[in-house]
Parts: C-alpha cells; sequence; structure tokens
C-alpha cells in the first residue's frame, strides 16, 4: 500500500481521540445519547483543529447500529464504509469546487429521498463561506423546511462570509486553537506507537510552529521524519521549521542589548542569509522576549513550560531589566504589523534593529531622575508653600511668610552633544551648493542605499541629503549616536564616494554628516556669517544651471538683500527676522 501522511493516518475515529475540544465534543455526544440532535450545525474555527474529523464521527456515531456513550464501534459495516467513504447516505461536498446554485439545487432534491442504508442521511460541505449569494439562497430554503432523516453538517474557518440567515437555522459550535502542550502529549503519543526515537525538545519547537492546528503539527512531524536519520532532533525540527536556535536568538538579543548596532545587524543578516523567514523570526523574537520577561516574574513556570532555560538564557535576563523587555516587545510587534504588507521586510528588520540597540542604550543610562520626576517634585513643593500661606492666613488673617518672592524656576539643561557638527566643512559645501546637485542625489539616494551592505544601510536609512555643491555633500541624520558611528566609519564614507560616481556622472562628493537637530542652526549662522562678510563670492557660481537649494545666486546690486530676499524664498517669510545690529 502506498504511504500515508500522518495526519490521514491519525485522523480521529472518535470523539475521544478529537485533541483539545472537549466542550464540543462532549455536547455533542450528549445530544446522541438523549436523541436530541439537531438538523443543521455549523463547526467553526482555525484550520486542522477537527471540525471535519468531528463531523464524520457525528455522522457514524448517529447510524452506528452500536453506539455506546455518543461513540460509534468503528467496526460494523455503516461505520467503515463512512470512514472509506463509500456510503452513499454520508455525502461529504467540498464547497470551494461545488458553490453554483446547480449543485446545491440537486443537494436538495436528493434530500427529499429517504435514506438506502443508514438512519440519517448526513450532508458534511466543507468551506461552506465558498458558496455563492445563490447556493446560499437555494441552501436556505432546505434548512427553513427540514426533513427527519437529513442532516446538515456545515464547516468554515470564516463564518462571517456566512449569511446571518444561515447560522440562525443551525446549532453553531467553534472549535478553538488547541494548546501546544495538547499537541506535544498527542505527538508523544503518536511516535511512541510508531517506535520513533525524538527528543522532547524538538515537539516543543513543531507545535508552537503548527499554530494551534493538529493538522499542521502533524505535516511538520512527517517532514522532520523524513529529515532526520532515525531520531527528531531539536536541530532538525529547527530546521525543518524554519525557527531560530537559541544561540541565534542570544547573539542577536545580547548584541541588542550591549548597544553594539554593527554586530546585531551582523547577526540579522546572518539568520537572514540561513534562510530563516522574517515573520517566523519576529515570532521567535517576540516568544523569546516574552519568556525571559516571565523567566524574570516567574522562573519556575517558564522552567516548566519552555526548554528555552539555558546558562546563556539565564544570564541574559539577568542583563536586561523588565522595562528594556516591555519596549523590545513592543517595537518588535510595531515591525510585525509593518511587514505584513510590504515586499521589503529586510528594510524594516534592519530598522527595527537600530531601534532596539537604540532603545537598550536609552534605558541602560537614563538616570533615575527624569525631566518629569523633577517637574512633579517640584510641584510637589510649591503645593505644600500654598498649604502652608494658606494655613497661615485662616489662622492670623495675613501671610506669615512676608511678601512672596518669586520662586526661581529650574532650569532644565539640555544633554551637552557627544558629537562635534563640523561647521566650516558644511559652510564649504554651502558655498558651492545648489539645487541641481542636490536634487541629482535625491533621485539615486535609494539606489544608493540599496547599494550598501546591510550595517551601511542601516546606518543611513533615518538619514536624508540636505545640501549638496560639486565637491561635497551633507548628510542629516535622525539620530547623534548613528550620526557620530557615521562619521567614524571610513569605509561608508568610500562606500558613498565611490557609488555616487557610478550613478551620477563625474560627481564623487565628499560626504559631511551633522544631526538634523543641528541643521537649522548652521542654515542661520551660515546667513549671518555671509550677512557681516557681504561678499559675493559666498554663493554658488552665476552659471550654475540650478537653482541653489540653500542660497541661490541672484543678480542684485545689494549683497545684504540678495541674503534677505534668498532666505525669504527658501525658509518662508514667517522663519526670517531681520535684525538690524
Amino acid at each position: 500500500m502506498a504511504y500515508q501522511a500522518l495526519y490521514r493516518v491519525w485522523r480521529s475515529q472518535r470523539f475521544d481521540d478529537i485533541v483539545g475540544q472537549k466542550a464540543v465534543t462532549q455536547t455533542l455526544k450528549n445530544a446522541i445519547v438523549s436523541h436530541k440532535t439537531s438538523h443543521a450545525y455549523l463547526f467553526t474555527g482555525p484550520r486542522g483543529t477537527g471540525k471535519t474529523s468531528a463531523a464524520k464521527i457525528f455522522a457514524k456515531a448517529i447510524n452506528c447500529p452500536n453506539s455506546k456513550d455518543g461513540e460509534p464501534c468503528n467496526h460494523c459495516e455503516m461505520c467503515q464504509s463512512i470512514t472509506a467513504g463509500t456510503q452513499e447516505d454520508v455525502i461529504e461536498i467540498d464547497a470551494a469546487s461545488n458553490n453554483g446554485v446547480e449543485e446545491i439545487r440537486f443537494i436538495r432534491d436528493r434530500a427529499n429521498y429517504a435514506p438506502t442504508k443508514a438512519a440519517y442521511k448526513v450532508y458534511i460541505i466543507d468551506e461552506v463561506h465558498m458558496l455563492s449569494t445563490g447556493a446560499f439562497n437555494a441552501l436556505l430554503k432546505t434548512l427553513e423546511e427540514p426533513k427527519e432523516s437529513v442532516i446538515f453538517i456545515l464547516a468554515t474557518t470564516e463564518p462571517h462570509k456566512i449569511p446571518a440567515t444561515i447560522i440562525s437555522r443551525t446549532q453553531r459550535f467553534d472549535f478553538k486553537r488547541i494548546n501546544a502542550s495538547d499537541i506535544v502529549e498527542h505527538l508523544e503519543f503518536i511516535l511512541k506507537e510508531t517506535d520513533i526515537a525524538y527528543e522532547e525538545p524538538a515537539l516543543g519547537v513543531i507545535a508552537r510552529a503548527a499554530e494551534g492546528g493538529m493538522r499542521d503539527a502533524l505535516s511538520i512531524l512527517d517532514q522532520a521524519i523524513s529529515f532526520s536519520e532515525g531520531t527528531i532532533t531539536l536541530d532538525d525540527a529547527m530546521q525543518v521549521t524554519g525557527s531560530l536556535t537559541d544561540e541565534m536568538m542570544n547573539e542577536y538579543l545580547n548584541a541588542c542589548v550591549k548597544k553594539e548596532v554593527p554586530k546585531a545587524l551582523e547577526s540579522l543578516n546572518k539568520i537572514l542569509a540561513a534562510g530563516k523567514e522574517s515573520r517566523r523570526f519576529l515570532e521567535d523574537l517576540l516568544q523569546y522576549c516574552r519568556d525571559l520577561l516571565m523567566y524574570q516574574q516567574a522562573p519556575n513556570l517558564v522552567t516548566e513550560q519552555t526548554s528555552s532555560v539555558t546558562s546563556a538564557f539565564i544570564e541574559l535576563s539577568e542583563s536586561v531589566s523588565a522595562d528594556q523587555l516591555f519596549q523590545m516587545i513592543n517595537i518588535l510587534s510595531e515591525t510585525q504589523n509593518e511587514i505584513r504588507f510590504t515586499n521589503s521586510a529586510t528594510i524594516y528588520l534592519e530598522v527595527a534593529t537600530v531601534k532596539l540597540a537604540q532603545s537598550s542604550s536609552l534605558l541602560s543610562h537614563q538616570p533615575v531622575s527624569t525631566v518629569d520626576d523633577q517637574l512633579v517634585k517640584q510641584l510637589q513643593q510649591e503645593i505644600a508653600q500654598l498649604k502652608k500661606e494658606i494655613n497661615a492666613i485662616k489662622k492670623n488673617g495675613v501671610s506669615t511668610s512676608g511678601p512672596s518672592q518669586p520662586q526661581p524656576q529650574p532650569v532644565h539643561k539640555k544633554q551637552a552633544s557627544t558629537y562635534r557638527v563640523p561647521t566650516e566643512r558644511v559652510y564649504n559645501v554651502l558655498r558651492e551648493a545648489t539645487r541641481q546637485h542636490l536634487n541629482h542625489v535625491k533621485e539615486v539616494w535609494d539606489d544608493l542605499l540599496m547599494s550598501l551592505s546591510v550595517t551601511q544601510r542601516a546606518m543611513l536609512k533615518a538619514s536624508e541629503p540636505v545640501a549638496a555643491g560639486p565637491t561635497g555633500l551633507v548628510i542629516a541624520f535622525d539620530y547623534e549616536i548613528v550620526c557620530q558611528r557615521a562619521a567614524n566609519d571610513e569605509d561608508l564614507k568610500l562606500s558613498v564616494h565611490n557609488n555616487l560616481s557610478q550613478m551620477i556622472k563625474d560627481y564623487a562628493p565628499e560626504p559631511v554628516y551633522i544631526t538634523r537637530e543641528s541643521w537649522p542652526e548652521i542654515r542661520k549662522s551660515y546667513l549671518t556669517h555671509v550677512k557681516e562678510e557681504g561678499t559675493e563670492n559666498s554663493f554658488a557660481p552665476e552659471e550654475s544651471e540650478g537653482e541653489i537649494e540653500l542660497l541661490p545666486q541672484e543678480q542684485e546690486t545689494s549683497s545684504e538683500e540678495t541674503v534677505v530676499a534668498k532666505a525669504e524664498e527658501l525658509f518662508g517669510t514667517e522663519s526670517v527676522t531681520v535684525v538690524d545690529d
């Protein structure tokens, strides 16, 4: 006999064999025993949770002459013919391929005839949501006027697509996702029955990958058996499911926690190069971060539920705070939502990696007393002072604190920047800057990013060119830490220089890196500098074909009027204020 897949060989034949659906199976058994069955049932739930199996078991149990406690005997001719699919009174239909009005009308006409051998004629319509509107209307007529010996069982994964008029005429049973522990237990039973050796952690990986579906779990187990060499190991399960190993996740998260952005990006690149699927990668990371968080709060619970509690796992849980894990889980969740509708999942993962490392850095080095805490303390002190003065007024009629003196407001100094902006180099670029050069750079900017390495691309992802001239290019970064890292990266400078020379003919500018926060101040100071010098050569040459992005050359007699007019044109009249010194 030809080989059969595990999910076919081990398909449930009794209600008690259905895993994880105790409430549904017990209700159906009681209805059969008490002879209170309905004429129509609706089985809903995720794929592979036992809907069709329960329908066939129900058909056997209600027609089995040896039925006991609502269970079929599976030995009589009726049970065996239904199991084999040869019983003409039990008709199983796939609505995906038989969704027209004519097919349902044919079923309706056949339903008028009494069953030939069975006590009940049972119609099992799988994926019933695929029926057309006309087919649903034809089916509704049958459900409104049911025959005593006919039972309809409708199964679907998308009940919201079924008309309410159909649902209201059925008994609905919702099949839930199966717990991972129940799946593992069932897989252990099958492997012991088939005498196949296995490692327990491997079954946990398979159960998590199945996402609550027993059929998916058995299909993955089938692949693992074929892939393994006699024993299903943890590595076999990881390879088959595309899941991440604990070592990969530890290496990646350790790099993020320790602010090692390049190492984290290299680890990500290694994971993706190994063929790991982006969405599975995020799911595994979220699960691992959850395990870390739960281990910090309830170590025994995690130890019982997962096999990932290694020495490296414990060391990582001790080095990361709960607040860090909260923020990391939020970032991973947002990224998971973002990559659902994109074909460029890798870019989102790279940006998320930089965010993870930066969020860890921020939380690790942020002082306990934040600005918000200082404001709260200040308000508390002022309230206490006001209470004292009010009490004094009530007692003496006047304030004992004397003339109220204005309370000095604490000055919240901004944290000093550690990156020194190369102002003079920026000025040199601005003296020759033209809109034409900047437009050329912006046109090829996305192509430039894709031509860089993973690490370099991630650094430049949160930046944009803001000024460009014949020999220089000013790039503004959203984050100071990334700007500083880019300024110290000679390979990045060389890559930008070389790739731009290939994309734009005869153009190989030297990049100058600044923070986006410092850019408005640099523009303002440069305009002031030009005004004080009063020199015409502070602008781009007259023969420039394109308009200057920052400081375009104008043919006017007054240098001061040129600066003011061009500043208003560029930055807007509301943003420019002329002050006579």
